[in-house]
């Protein structure tokens, strides 16, 4: 998900950052997540895509449009 990566650094976040502010999972996670080493469920995807206000599609990689 390198759109993660991408929205994360656009926000200046760190990825302990990023973790902080979702309260979800912790920040190894999120650097799977960016390295694709592992996916988010559909629920993490949708906070994610929430907080930075793009589509799930956006997201994934599936469009351009956020």
């Amino acid at each position: 998900m390198n759109r993660l990566r991408d929205l994360r650094k656009e926000s200046g976040l760190k990825i302990s950052e990023l973790s902080n502010e979702l309260n979800l999972v912790g920040a190894d996670a999120i650097g799977k997540y960016e390295r694709g080493e592992r996916e988010p469920n559909i629920n993490r995807l949708i906070m994610i895509a929430d907080y930075f206000h793009v589509s799930i599609d956006y997201l994934v990689g599936r469009s351009d449009v956020r």
